[in-house]
């Protein structure tokens, strides 16, 4: 029986070819498909290719009855379920590389139209005028231009900035000052890189960290004057907010590639300002990008079908059987305490200890420290960090990773612990699976503590004296912040101690400074699992 592999968006022709050169494939073409008729071409696919506009809901997984992989061309994952896929073991890949150059191009394209106007003057000549005086516009050598986000695409926009002749700023939690200097970028922490660039470009995920990181706020700590440019993800950039900057003219431009709702709607804000450089999500749209995407998409879903190694998977790590039933209760405990002490070291990072105790000493527990590494780059790049890029980032970032082995753990038989060196100091999480309990953290800095690796999350080191808990509580309980368990660590009485609060939402910035202002306080955390 042929193994069909069903494309529902345009790829390029070279990613059909080797497609088509599977021995046993049939590849059918059908775009612009109704949910209904996806539901019913899928049924008995045994692989999808969709870019940006299939959407791969619940539905539609639950309709296919031998899928066994899911290719998006391209890098972002958003038209995908993400969880029913995996739930019914689905493997999704994507094309992390191939339109890096594409974007990092057209971002300058953005930035150069709009030091210079270029849009406005062409639509101004077709009408009929000579305004060279109207169109005086601003030279990039010289300015300074923060990039914030300094992965892939960030760090080639950087290297072309330095090539215009412009001072460059890094924002990313992840440099290190080490890469900082190898690529001539000064590293600087974000609210630095707002107040004194004259160029800012983003280049972040979007996650409910960076949603809105450019907003109102931020807007009135910048230069007057600023230039902004969005080609990473609409959301990150306060629509309204700019909007309203640009209008008042504190802001004196902006080019924006993506939008928080796509298409743009005509009644748009932003359509009726005139200092702006719109485009309708061009950033990958180059020949050479989607013929990158095709075939790297193409290729892994090849892999894939003839069981052989595929490397960019979102969803699903490659295990043999014996790996999944040894391993699998450790994988959510070594993911989640990736994600726990990335928000609990804070800073660049340089190095990285992962110990392992126990059954999770297992050899086979790189995969393990795979699943560690992409729980803590996940923080800041979520949705680009999978199971097997996850070593690319700790080595793009100049992090160094050690894996230390026992057969017995110091608090509980089978243990992992994380300890992370950055520039901030040292911090170290240790956790075990308890059973029925789950994943639990059992030691924190240092100091024993015993709760769930879930939720939300606040982690406090203070002076072991009488009335710090009471009046952190009252705090929060003045921000309406509800709490709903704690637990308290601590190796002597009036010393210091550990504090982890289980909370019911978000915790605002300003209540964790308000927090860090009490006396006694030497650290405080807010940490979302």
């Amino acid at each position: 029986m042929a193994t069909k592999i069903l494309v529902t968006d345009d790829i390029s022709q070279a990613g059909l070819d080797i497609l088509s050169g599977l021995e046993g494939a049939e590849v059918v073409v059908r775009t612009n498909l109704t949910p209904d008729e996806l539901k019913e071409a899928i049924a008995d696919a045994d692989a999808l290719v969709v870019r940006s506009q299939t959407r791969v809901t619940r539905d539609v997984i639950d309709s296919a009855n031998k899928l066994k992989v899911i290719g998006r061309a391209g890098v972002g994952v958003d038209n995908i379920d993400l969880e029913a896929a995996t739930r019914r073991g689905i493997l999704v890949i994507n094309a992390p590389d191939g339109n890096t150059i594409a974007a990092a191009e057209h971002t300058f394209a953005m930035m150069i139209s709009l030091a210079r106007h270029i849009p406005a003057a062409h639509r101004d000549l077709l009408e009929g005028n000579w305004n060279r005086k109207k169109w005086v516009g601003v030279e990039l050598r010289g300015k300074t231009l923060a990039v914030l986000g300094m992965g892939r695409i960030g760090t080639e926009v950087a290297k072309r900035a330095k090539a215009f002749g412009m001072t460059v700023l890094g924002y990313d939690p992840f440099l290190t000052e080490e890469r900082a200097q190898s690529l001539g970028v000064k590293r600087c922490d974000l609210d630095t890189a707002i107040r004194e660039a004259d160029f800012i470009t983003v280049h972040t995920p979007l996650t409910k960290e960076t949603h809105h990181m450019i907003d109102a706020g931020r807007i009135a700590q910048m230069k007057e004057g600023v230039r902004l440019v969005n080609c990473a993800r609409g959301g990150i950039i306060d629509e309204m907010a700019l909007a309203e900057a640009l209008q008042a003219g504190r802001v004196a431009g902006a080019a924006i590639d993506v939008f928080e709702q796509e298409p743009l709607p005509i009644d748009h804000p932003l359509r009726r300002c005139p200092n702006v450089v719109l485009t309708p999500h061009l950033g990958a749209s180059t020949v050479e990008a989607q013929e990158n995407v095709a075939i790297q998409v193409a290729e892994e879903i090849v892999h894939v079908l003839r069981d052989d190694t595929f490397e960019h998977a979102v969803n699903l790590p490659s295990l043999s059987q014996r790996q999944k039933e040894r391993l699998a209760p450790y994988l959510a405990l070594a993911e989640q305490l990736g994600l726990f002490a990335a928000q609990l070291a804070q800073g660049a990072p340089s190095s990285m200890t992962v110990r392992y105790a126990g059954d999770a000493s297992d050899p086979d527990g790189g995969y393990l420290t795979r699943t560690v590494l992409k729980g803590f780059f996940s923080f800041q790049y979520d949705g680009e960090v999978n199971y097997v890029n996850a070593f690319r980032y700790a080595e793009d970032a100049g992090l160094r990773v050690q894996e230390v082995r026992e057969s017995r753990g110091r608090i509980y038989t089978n243990e992992i612990e994380i300890s992370v060196a950055t520039d901030n100091g040292t911090h170290r999480v240790t956790g075990t699976v308890l059973g029925e309990y789950g994943p639990r953290i059992v030691e924190l800095d240092g100091y024993p503590i015993d709760t769930p690796i879930q939720g939300i999350l606040i982690y406090t080191r203070h002076e072991d004296r009488p009335g710090m808990i009471g009046r952190i509580g009252t705090l929060l309980g003045d921000r309406d912040i509800n709490i709903a368990g704690m637990q308290v660590g601590r190796r002597e009485t009036g010393g210091e101690a550990v504090m982890l609060l289980s909370v019911d939402k978000s915790v605002p910035q300003d209540v964790i400074d308000e927090i860090a202002k009490h006396p006694g306080i030497r650290l405080v955390r807010a940490i979302e699992l």
